[in-house]
């Protein structure tokens, strides 16, 4: 699709059963799948290409190399700003909630700010035990704005004020035990995990699936309609602030070391 500068695969895989299951794979190590511009666009554009295939009863969300999301790309913020990333990732936060297929979240790596907004826009997230995971935003002079929309519906309130103000790193069993990821299995077990979910939807009538995905989906869907744009100004304004774009040259240089 994208030639050399493809950053997420589609594979769409049929079935005995004549049930297709379409996974998206975040592939852009060079930035640790940071949500840049290019991999914003060409995830929502595999996503809407696997919902519009009748076949595909299941999608699942993965990603190639040690870490599965980064957050946003801190490059692209400090070069050009977050007007259309905050706004994009609004979209595609959207875009998973939406869709009539049922999305399951394959965590096998670390995963940091906006990444958490995938995780929890899927319906299901799986999660191996050695994964970590962190709200970093506050010790950049910023908020989890954008993904306050899919985050804090899964969250106790207790668990949103502990993990956005303290930007701790805590782990898997942690995070399943807040809400943030449906379940947390061994490492080795994780595939066979996803399998089971994925085989589970396929058992169910495109129909049904998609009216019950849209029964589920629809406080959480209303919410971003209600509150996209108000969290995507306020996440341009704090990444263009002078704090922010002076804490995030030094994470930058930091990590270039």
């Amino acid at each position: 699709m994208t030639g050399p500068t493809e950053l997420v695969h589609l594979d769409i895989s049929v079935r005995s059963d004549d049930a297709s299951v379409a996974v998206v794979t975040l592939d852009s190590s060079a930035n640790r799948n940071a949500l840049s511009k290019a991999l914003l666009q060409q995830l929502g554009d595999h996503l809407d290409a696997a919902d519009a295939d009748p076949a595909v009863r299941a999608v699942v969300v993965a990603a190639a190399g040690p870490v599965f999301c980064a957050g946003a790309d801190m490059v692209e913020a400090t070069s050009g700003g977050m007007e259309r990333g905050a706004r994009d990732i609004v979209a595609l936060q959207r875009r998973i909630v939406a869709m009539g297929t049922p999305v399951v979240a394959r965590v096998h790596g670390p995963v940091r700010a906006g990444g958490l907004g995938i995780v929890s826009a899927c319906d299901v997230a799986i999660s191996a035990a050695s994964v970590t995971y962190a709200f970093t935003e506050v010790r950049l002079g910023l908020a989890p704005a954008v993904i306050s929309l899919t985050t804090l519906p899964r969250l106790t309130a207790r668990a949103a004020s502990e993990t956005f103000l303290g930007g701790e790193t805590f782990d898997a069993a942690e995070a399943e035990r807040i809400g943030l990821v449906t379940r947390t299995v061994p490492d080795a077990e994780l595939e066979a995990a996803v399998q089971s979910v994925v085989d589970s939807w396929c058992q169910g009538s495109p129909q049904g699936l998609r009216e019950t995905k849209a029964l589920l989906n629809s406080p959480l869907l209303r919410r971003i309609d209600e509150l996209g744009e108000q969290v995507a100004v306020q996440s341009a304004r704090l990444f263009g602030s002078d704090e922010a774009r002076a804490a995030m040259h030094a994470f930058l240089d930091r990590r270039s070391r």
